[in-house]
């Protein structure tokens, strides 16, 4: 990995994307500073001392610039709902599933659509935190300052939404994922000083340390097996004669990923779990609707923790075969191999390719949704028993792991790439 980003500095076309894509994410890490105005910061902070429920996942992709609530507070969440709502309303609507096969220009105007949708859900999310979330929060709550957060809010959304996209064009690797992955690597330095801080008043010992360090290692190396991790289906493509040449003949794969849906169960999953806790935010802290809750539901109560941790796996499971139900189809796979001339060796073109790849994708799957439950869950069991603060701590790494790869395969792509303009000169 180094020596790839050492030999891709020295060209220059390839430092001027790294460096534009560093001075995004700085301007994004400035943005997130920038306090939005007409609230009380003496009452957000009495009422983010104990970051839990929603205000934690928003949190974690806003690199904490929603616990300051600063211009950036409602960070991508928007843009990541509406592209997951417009990829769901692709297989339910004809005239999205027609045009996401029309090629770059359907794509383009998926694009465009998904971008009317952020907006759209920027503007209701930012209502709902400044009139409902922190209402108490605001120093004024005439109409005219209500809006100005709301605009500034959303602006801000829109924003982030604009800077990705620059860094897709001009930049190296994904802009969105990108913009939270910066976030979560923001928070690093704040974390590790926290746990050194508690190793030196002796709330933490050596030995949890030690296991903690450990466990952070092994996670890691486990994440990167499975994203690489993929199922390799051979395919044979039949000679077929036109004219005076002959064309096929040749042998390729199908690479089934082992976790194809990424970290989208892990945060479907956090957002139906949180939702009760977050509830409690309206409630008072007496309440006996607020106590069992917290005490059932909640992964610092007890029993909660071992609830929490059992609907956590059910639901991870569950999300990741659904979404790899909708972004993985066996059908439209064996049409087109078909449609080419190709069949899997030993398996009959049609139907019986279907009920195999079907087959093959149920068992991978399995594997990398019981391994998206063990990063979920581990962290929150481990938070148990040595007193850290970790709770998102296997989410942050499924993104930042996972992000970095990316960035790390399309930065290998465009040394490839130059590699084959330099011999084709």
């Amino acid at each position: 990995m180094f020596k790839t980003i050492a030999k891709a500095w020295k060209i220059m076309d390839i430092r001027k994307k790294i460096i534009y894509t560093l001075l995004m994410l700085v301007i994004f890490r400035i943005g997130s500073n920038i306090p939005v105005p007409g609230i009380d910061r003496a009452y957000l902070a009495q009422q983010m001392n104990h970051q839990d429920g929603l205000f934690a996942l928003f949190n974690l992709f806003s690199g904490g610039a929603f616990s300051n609530f600063t211009i950036f507070a409602l960070s991508i969440t928007p843009y990541i709902t509406a592209s997951i709502i417009l990829q769901l309303l692709t297989i339910a609507i004809p005239r999205l599933e027609r045009l996401a096969k029309e090629g770059t220009e359907g794509q383009k105007k998926i694009a465009q659509y998904t971008r009317y949708l952020t907006v759209v859900l920027a503007v209701v999310q930012a209502i709902g935190v400044s009139v409902g979330m922190f209402r108490n929060a605001l120093i004024s709550t005439d109409f005219f300052s209500v809006a100005v957060i709301v605009l500034v809010l959303s602006a801000g959304t829109a924003f982030l939404m604009w800077l990705g996209e620059k860094i897709n064009e001009n930049g190296i690797g994904n802009g969105i994922s990108l913009i939270i992955f910066g976030g979560i690597i923001a928070r690093l330095p704040s974390g590790i000083h926290e746990i050194w801080l508690k190793y030196r008043e002796g709330t933490m010992t050596f030995v949890s340390l030690a296991l903690f360090v450990v466990f952070a290692v092994i996670v890691i190396i486990g994440i990167i097996e499975i994203q690489q991790g993929q199922r390799r289906i051979p395919v044979q493509y039949a000679k077929r004669v036109v004219g005076r040449k002959m064309y096929g003949g040749q042998s390729t794969h199908i690479p089934l990923k082992v976790n194809q849906a990424g970290v989208i169960p892990v945060i479907f999953a956090m957002s139906f779990l949180q939702f009760p806790l977050t509830i409690t935010y309206f409630m008072s802290a007496d309440s006996s609707a607020s106590m069992w809750i917290t005490k059932w539901l909640s992964p610092q109560g007890s029993p909660g923790v071992w609830v929490y941790a059992v609907f956590n796996v059910i639901l991870i499971l569950f999300f990741t075969y659904f979404y790899t139900a909708v972004t993985f189809n066996p059908m439209e796979v064996a049409q087109n191999m078909k449609a080419n001339g190709g069949f899997i060796p030993g398996i009959r073109p049609g139907k019986a390719t279907v009920e195999y790849l079907n087959k093959v994708m149920t068992r991978i799957t399995f594997v990398g949704a019981v391994f998206l439950a063990l990063v979920a869950v581990l962290p929150t069991i481990v938070s148990q028993y040595t007193g850290l603060n970790i709770h998102f701590g296997g989410t942050s790494l499924l993104i930042a792991v996972g992000v970095a790869l990316d960035t790390m395969k399309q930065l290998e792509n465009q040394m490839v790439m130059r590699n084959y303009q330099g011999f084709l000169k």
